[in-house]
C-alpha cells in the first residue's frame, strides 16, 4: 500500500467489514472442522490468565465466535458478554480525539495485511480515560481471504502518566535552561555537543543544528586552547570533580568572547561514558572593565612612583645638600649647633632612602623592555638580604617585555610566589626565579625546595593564589602550581604578543 487512507475511505472500509460480520451472525461454526475445540479451550484458558486484554474475531463467523479476555472488565468495566454483544463497541469507546487515527490505521491493516501497532485512549464505563497499547494482526486463509483478527491490548495508563510527568519536568528544565543567562552545554564521552541552551546560540551566533555533534573545542576555541580544554575534560571525568577554566570563544562573525567555564561530570555509569555539563559565563565585558580599572590603577601607581622619585626625591636631595653645607659652615665656626645640623642631614638622607623605597614599591619595573629582568634580579637580591634565603634569578637569553602592564603583572606573580615559598613552604636554602621565551610563548617559573603550600590553603585557594591566577589571566596567561617532595613549582605561561625581539 503506497498512500495513507483519508478518514472517509477508512470509515467506509470499516463499515463494510462490520456489515459482513453482522451478516454472518448466527451461522455457527461454519469452519468448525478447521479448529480443534480442545486446542481452542486450552488457548482460552491460557490467555485468560495474561494481564492484558486479548481479543480475537473471525471475519467469516458470528458474534459467538468472537473472543475477548476477562481483563476487559477489570480495565474498562464492561463484561465479556457486554463487549461481544456489540461488535463496534470498541470503536464507540475510543476517545473522540483518537477515533479518526484508529479508523485510518485499522483500515490500512485490513487492506495491506501489515500488523497494527499503536496506542489509543479508550473511555471506560465510568468515563475514565484508559491508555492502551494495541498490537493486532489479520490472519488470512491459504487462498488469501481474511480469516480472523488476533490482538492484545496492554494498559499503559500509568506509563503515560509517568511520561507526561517527565515531559512536564523536561519542559520546565528546558524553560529554565533557555531563560538563564549562563551558557549550558551537554557533552558526550567524546566531547561532542549533545545539547545546549539558547544563551549559547545567542552568544556564538550559531544554531543548535549547526553545533550538534561537533566537538566543543573544534567549534569555537582558539587553536592554542584546544589541547588544554581537552585535557581538562579528561581530568573532570577521571576525578569526578568540578573544574574551572577560562577560554575564548570565536563567534560566527569572528568576535572573541571570554567564557569562564565550570565543568562537572554527571554521575552514574563508567567514567569514560559519562556526560559532562559545561556551564559558562561570558565575562568579556567584565574582564575589559577590570582591565581598564587595573590599567588606571597601575598608571596612577606609576605616576605616584615617578613623582616620588623625580619630585619629592629630588626635593629632599636638595634639602640634604643645603643641610650638609650648613653643617660644614657651622663646623668651621666651631658652633655647638653643628651637631644639630648633622642630625638634620642624617634624617633627610633617611627620608630620601624611604622615598626611593616607596617609589620602587609603586614602580618596581622600569619603563623599558629590559625592566622586568632588572626588577626580578633586584628582587632576588632583596630576598637574600631580608629573609636570609638563597634566591637567584636566571635568564639565559634576554626576554624583552615592551608592555609595562605585562611586565608589572609578571613581577607581582614572582613576588607573591616567593612570599608563599618563604611563608608557607619554609624555604630557606634555595629559591630560583627563571624567565624564558620561545615560539610557544613566555614562561616565568619560581621553584623552591621548601615543604610546599599546606593542603588546606590549596583547597580554599587563598588570596595569594587567587591574585596570581587573576594576574596571569589579565595578560592572557595560565598559572600552574605543582607540589612534590622537593618543594613547589609555580609557573606562569603567557603569550608572546607582548614580547619584543631579542637582542
Amino acid at each position: 500500500m503506497t498512500g495513507a487512507l483519508d478518514p472517509a475511505e477508512a470509515e467506509l472500509i470499516l463499515t463494510e467489514l462490520a456489515g459482513v460480520f453482522l451478516q454472518n451472525a448466527g451461522k455457527g461454526a461454519a469452519s468448525a472442522g478447521i479448529r480443534s475445540p480442545d486446542v481452542e479451550a486450552r488457548y482460552r484458558a491460557l490467555v485468560d490468565q495474561i494481564p492484558a486484554v486479548i481479543f480475537m474475531a473471525y471475519l467469516d463467523e458470528g458474534i459467538g465466535e468472537a473472543y475477548v479476555s476477562p481483563q476487559i472488565e477489570k480495565s474498562l468495566g464492561f463484561s465479556q458478554s457486554e463487549w461481544l454483544e456489540d461488535p463496534i463497541r470498541w470503536y464507540k469507546q475510543i476517545h473522540p480525539e483518537d477515533k479518526q487515527r484508529w479508523s485510518v490505521e485499522a483500515a490500512q491493516m485490513f487492506l495491506s495485511g501489515e500488523p497494527l501497532r499503536s496506542a489509543y485512549r479508550v473511555l471506560a464505563r465510568d468515563r475514565r480515560v484508559i491508555w492502551f497499547h494495541c498490537e493486532a494482526k489479520m490472519i488470512r486463509r491459504e487462498d488469501g481471504r481474511p480469516w480472523f483478527i488476533h490482538g492484545v491490548g496492554f494498559d499503559i495508563t500509568e506509563l503515560k502518566r509517568v511520561e507526561q510527568a517527565l515531559q512536564e519536568e523536561r519542559n520546565v528544565l528546558s524553560t529554565i535552561l533557555d531563560t538563564v543567562g549562563a551558557l549550558v552545554v551537554v557533552l558526550d564521552a567524546a566531547g561532542r555537543v549533545v545539547r545546549l541552551n539558547r544563551a549559547c546560540e545567542q552568544t556564538t551566533g550559531y544554531s543548535f543544528a549547526e553545533m550538534k555533534g561537533g566537538q566543543l573545542w573544534d567549534l569555537f576555541m582558539l587553536p592554542e586552547q584546544r589541547d588544554l580544554f581537552r585535557s581538562l575534560l579528561d581530568t573532570v571525568r577521571r576525578e569526578s570533580a568540578v573544574h574551572d577554566q577560562e577560554a575564548y570563544w570565536i563567534t560566527k562573525i569572528g568576535d572573541r568572547r571570554l567564557i569562564s567555564w565550570s565543568l562537572v561530570v554527571l554521575p552514574g555509569g563508567p567514567a569514560s561514558d559519562r556526560f559532562v555539563i559545561a556551564t559558562g559565563v561570558d565575562i568579556t565585558d567584565r574582564k575589559l572593565l577590570e582591565q581598564a580599572v587595573l590599567e588606571i590603577s597601575s598608571r596612577e601607581q606609576r605616576r605616584i612612583g615617578q613623582d616620588l622619585h623625580d619630585g619629592l626625591g629630588q626635593h629632599l636631595t636638595g634639602i640634604a645638600f643645603l643641610s650638609k653645607v650648613l653643617e660644614q659652615k657651622l663646623g668651621e665656626k666651631s658652633l655647638p649647633e653643628t651637631a644639630d645640623a648633622a642630625k638634620i642631614v642624617k634624617l633627610v638622607n633617611e627620608a630620601i632612602h624611604k622615598t626611593r623605597e616607596l617609589a620602587r614599591g609603586l614602580l618596581p619595573v622600569m619603563s623599558d623592555s629590559r625592566g622586568l629582568m632588572s626588577a626580578l634580579q633586584h628582587w632576588a637580591s632583596e630576598v637574600e638580604d631580608l629573609f636570609q634565603a638563597r634566591c637567584c634569578f636566571e635568564c639565559e637569553d634576554p626576554v624583552l617585555v615592551h608592555n609595562a602592564d605585562t611586565a608589572n603583572h609578571l613581577y607581582r606573580i614572582a613576588q607573591e610566589a616567593v612570599h608563599n615559598a618563604i611563608k608557607h613552604g619554609k624555604a630557606s636554602s634555595n629559591i630560583r626565579i627563571t624567565l624564558s621565551a620561545g615560539d610557544a610563548g613566555g614562561r616565568l617559573s619560581i621553584r623552591d625546595d621548601g615543604g610546599g603550600i599546606p593542603e588546606v590553603s590549596l583547597r580554599h585557594d587563598g588570596m595569594g593564589l587567587h591574585i596570581m591566577r587573576y594576574r596571569a589571566g589579565m595578560i592572557g596567561g595560565v598559572l600552574e602550581l605543582k607540589q612534590g617532595g622537593d618543594g613547589t613549582l609555580v609557573t606562569c605561561m603567557f603569550p608572546t604578543g607582548s614580547l619584543g625581539a631579542i637582542d
